[in-house]
């Protein structure tokens, strides 16, 4: 199971803080059994919400979901270390390496 974001994670206590809320204003509960039964309900949606969230996909070149990037520099291969370092290679590798993480 993939981990939660921190988007995620804020939209799930958002909502358990927000239906407890309002769950508490609307039923009028004054007992510590039925506070708690709307609490436990209230977590249990917010525990939902942060686990059946879309997750936000990052678009790639042109707006192209999770496409790869190819410079125009990666295509062809620099001859020296000095054209190598000015190319912006190990920073294309990088990202590269980022975006399957």
């Amino acid at each position: 199971m993939p981990r939660l974001s921190a988007a995620r994670l804020c939209l799930g206590s958002f909502s358990v803080v927000a239906v407890t809320v309002a769950l508490l204003a609307v039923s009028g509960a004054s007992g510590v059994l039925a506070v708690s039964v709307l609490v436990v309900f209230a977590l249990a949606l917010g525990t939902a919400v942060a686990v059946l969230s879309p997750a936000a996909s990052k678009p790639g070149p042109a707006g192209v979901p999770g496409g790869p990037v190819e410079s125009p520099t990666s295509a062809s291969a620099p001859t020296s270390a000095s054209a190598q370092a000015s190319a912006g290679a190990p920073a294309a590798a990088g990202q590269a390496y980022a975006r399957q993480r």
